[in-house]
């Protein structure tokens, strides 16, 4: 049943604002969001320049295996930053390991090749679930500590890929990411003190970047773009944060065919009990500039929880949602203690709370698993909204929407 928001949101104008260093249930804002991660150490510092280790300056040629050679030995010594100078260096899946890190040069681009042969098989949380999947071309698993910085690009090359999704998608509209293969562009899983800064990502065959089971994860001065055309890039999401824990993204711009920033972590009727999945806790997204996608800070579509999440001091140009949760009625969901403020821009909605029933499956259970979305603020903001601003379905036998507060905007339909 849908109803007008009025039934569902309380509007207020309040004077009570957080200082700045408080999530939204109270508690304290850990001083890492201010400092950042600590400095590389001295032999993690060291550079190796994959070009005086044997990789060729040649566009054309693939080099997987002279690159993870770089990446090997550093790591067998005591570590090392593995530098891209500027060109263009064409790769399959790479693995980084304790101590290593990737620096891209000004002018250097990481282009991934548009074979899927050249990706290794790999167990992935991916569909809402650990299963054998693609690697990415940027890998890094259980590593404390991994820096991703410089003024170069990481280009995933999609274009095959896209093409691929879309052929199949005409033959089988239910046709899945499982079964059309594409590489994401980064992916860390079960890390700490990760730092992505300064570069520019493109093109991903699928996600951008993927953090699964990560704590502390900057992501800073950044830029990630995919295509709407002339071929749009399917699943193209900028960021995927999956079941982490402090994360800041801050002075971003991100702009493609999907989600710019979702917050995931398991799906599935009993998603909750799954040990490989989880909710994702203390998550603040400011001074970003988003572009064209489907929605800023979406909830799902694979997701049983967030908490602790703010967006604020950031601008909307012509992405379609500001935030949206999607409402899975096969899966357990919390979303809680979320607060967006002082977005400015134009979009078409400014909250959007629909169910999600996409790829549904009880998997046998008889009940629908009832979710949450509660203690939800979205306080001075200035949006243009190209459709109804506040759209909410309410699903009582699904979902409650409970102390949503819409205070002291300026909300303005085209």
């Amino acid at each position: 049943m849908k109803r007008t928001a009025a039934t569902l949101v309380t509007v207020l104008i309040s004077s009570v604002v957080l200082s700045g260093q408080e999530w939204p249930d109270g508690s304290k804002i850990d001083r890492w969001f201010r400092n950042g991660p600590e400095k590389t150490s001295r032999n993690e510092a060291r550079k190796y320049v994959v070009t005086e280790y044997g990789v060729k300056t040649d566009s054309t040629l693939l080099q997987t295996a002279a690159i993870q050679k770089v990446i090997d030995q550093a790591a067998d010594n005591g570590g090392g930053t593995i530098v891209i100078p500027e060109g263009t260096f064409l790769s399959g899946s790479l693995f980084f390991k304790q101590g290593t890190h990737l620096h891209l040069d000004k002018g250097a681009t990481l282009k991934g090749s548009d074979d899927l042969s050249e990706y290794s098989v790999v167990t992935v949380h991916i569909e809402g679930r650990q299963q054998p999947y693609l690697a990415a071309l940027i890998n890094v698993y259980n590593v404390n500590g991994f820096t991703l910085s410089g003024k170069g690009t990481v280009n995933g090359n999609g274009l095959r890929f896209w093409r691929d999704f879309w052929t199949r998608r005409s033959i089988n509209p239910a046709c899945t990411n499982l079964e059309a293969l594409r590489p994401r562009l980064f992916y860390a899983a079960s890390c700490s003190n990760v730092s992505i800064e300064g570069a520019r990502l493109e093109n991903p065959g699928f996600w951008t970047t993927h953090f699964y089971k990560c704590d502390h994860v900057l992501i800073k001065d950044i830029s990630i773009t995919a295509p709407m055309e002339p071929v749009p890039a399917p699943s193209s999401d900028a960021v995927d944060i999956d079941a982490c824990s402090n994360v800041h993204i801050t002075g971003c711009y991100m702009r493609n065919n999907d989600d710019l920033i979702a917050v995931k972590g398991g799906k599935g009727p009993w998603a909750d009990k799954d040990p490989d999945n989880g909710t994702n806790s203390n998550i603040l997204i400011e001074n970003c500039t988003f572009g064209h996608g489907h929605s800023v800070l979406t909830f799902g579509s694979e997701c049983i929880g967030g908490n602790n999440i703010i967006m604020r001091d950031c601008t909307v140009q012509e992405a379609h949602r500001v935030l949206q949760l999607k409402m899975r009625p096969d899966t357990p969901q919390k979303y809680e203690n979320i607060l967006v403020e002082n977005v400015k821009g134009s979009t078409t909605f400014f909250f959007y709370v629909h169910p999600w029933t996409q790829f549904f499956d009880l998997q046998g259970r008889e009940d629908i698993p009832m979710s949450y979305g509660r203690h939800i603020t979205m306080r001075n903001c200035e949006m243009e909204c190209a459709g109804n601003p506040i759209d909410v379905e309410e699903c009582p036998d699904q979902y409650r929407l409970e102390d949503i507060k819409i205070e002291n905007n300026n909300l303005k339909k085209k």
